[in-house]
């Protein structure tokens, strides 16, 4: 899989797309019924989320992926809720 994207491009465009990224793990926030990886690249940082209602089984690779793993994902664009 080659990515289609960087961390640093995505924005409000890509909202209901396919993206492919590539990057490392720079954190992970297991949330109960949620998870959510900071993955980074050389250009930025993108949240990357996983709800158990969307597919368990990917939820649980995430809960074990570690910082500096490095990864590729593939998914939806979506809105983030809370802008930081």
């Amino acid at each position: 899989m080659h990515r289609t994207h960087t961390c640093g491009e995505l924005n409000l465009q890509h909202e209901g797309k396919n993206v492919k990224l590539a990057g490392w793990v720079q954190r992970v926030r297991n949330l109960g019924g949620m998870t959510f990886i900071d993955l980074r690249d050389r250009y930025g940082i993108t949240q990357l989320a996983f709800n158990e209602e969307w597919d368990t089984e990917l939820l649980e690779k995430a809960r074990k992926t570690g910082r500096e793993f490095v990864i590729q994902a593939e998914g939806t664009g979506i809105e983030r809720s809370s802008k930081n």
